[in-house]
């Protein structure tokens, strides 16, 4: 190699986060514009890393490995995002990429995987921009000039969901009256707007199945277009948005557990009435629902469940009853677990550079 060719390497660690108001239908003919607005939680251990290590060439060539293996459906994904930000990103036009993705959670497990990957790698991308302007800054610098605002508008075109996993503990995604700054375009930070209890919230995401999706998001988000109930939804996720804003100020957990155990099971109905039509809930997806309004019932513990469009079941609750729930985990639900299968996660602290 030229001691002029330009070359080097960046990575950085980006979470998963899981939908509390869910966004679920997109504005026809637009490029990822949200038909509501929704609001996440950012969670901490499941989370994507990417290497990206670069050569100047005379085209753009991508090599991708996830988790040490080729992955060519992967790979596609990720040239057609790159070729649709070459103008923002000129650089790409004669660089060699070599990327290497990996998840802390099994791929199959239902976490929103696209959105930790696709903001990792945008915030990959935005790194090796200013290295190539001249940013000779350290790591810790670099990250503190990164534009998450920038990040978050670029991840949603890779992936809708991936713009709330920019943002420490809590982002809201989609423009509502309720919250100054909001955006279709980008997501925004909650975190400075949420009573302390809700910083602290455990998930802990229960594999009821690891079965690939039946219907894959973008397929589900198409569906909602003939969906006869898509009205009164946006309607009542915006109302949600406005009440969950409240409740997540005033440290309001009983109208948190409400408006969350609702909105998963909105999303699920909506799949139902679809057409076509698809149940993504298993038969121990409802086992562990209704187990999980016994205890709550019997112990006064604020544990609440929301769902992803899948069969898999986060529990929320917090950090002070981890104990207590932790053991009902292990001695009412794990049995109702693909082979004793779940993660014990709770609400993070955003990407890092690694």
């Amino acid at each position: 190699m030229n001691e002029n060719t330009i070359h080097g390497g960046v990575k950085w660690q980006s979470p998963s986060n899981i939908a509390l108001v869910k966004y679920w239908g997109k504005r026809p003919g637009m490029t990822q514009i949200p038909q509501n607005p929704s609001i996440s939680l950012t969670l901490s251990r499941c989370h994507t890393e990417t290497a990206i290590f670069f050569e100047e060439s005379d085209r753009f060539g991508l090599h991708f490995r996830f988790d040490g293996k080729e992955n060519p459906e992967f790979q596609t994904k990720i040239a057609d995002f790159l070729k649709t930000q070459m103008p923002r990103f000129p650089f790409l036009n004669r660089m060699d990429l070599h990327i290497d993705s990996h998840n802390s959670f099994p791929h199959s497990s239902g976490i929103a995987s696209s959105a930790s990957s696709m903001s990792a790698l945008v915030l990959c991308l935005l790194d090796i921009n200013m290295s190539l302007r001249g940013a000779e800054l350290c790591g810790a610098t670099r990250q503190s000039i990164i534009d998450f605002s920038e990040a978050s508008r670029l991840s949603r075109l890779a992936s809708g969901s991936a713009c709330r996993s920019l943002f420490p503990k809590a982002a809201l995604w989609g423009a509502t009256t309720a919250c100054q700054g909001s955006s279709d375009e980008y997501a925004v930070s909650l975190e400075n707007t949420i009573a302390p209890v809700f910083k602290t919230l455990h998930d802990s995401i229960l594999i009821v199945s690891d079965a690939k999706k039946a219907v894959s998001s973008r397929a589900g988000h198409a569906l909602m277009d003939t969906n006869p109930y898509a009205t009164t939804r946006y309607a009542q996720a915006n109302s949600n948005i406005i009440d969950l804003l409240n409740a997540l100020k005033t440290g309001d957990l009983e109208q948190f557990i409400h408006i969350t155990e609702s909105e998963a099971m909105q999303l699920h109905a909506l799949m139902m009435c679809s057409n076509p039509s698809f149940i993504l809930m298993k038969p121990n997806t409802l086992r562990i629902i209704n187990t999980i309004h016994e205890f709550r019932h019997e112990t006064g513990i604020p544990l609440c469940f929301t769902l992803d469009a899948g069969p898999n079941v986060h529990l929320l609750y917090p950090d002070q009853h981890a104990e207590m729930v932790e053991r009902f985990i292990m001695d009412e639900l794990e049995h109702y677990c693909h082979e004793g299968q779940w993660i014990p996660d709770r609400v993070g602290d955003g990407p890092s550079r690694c």
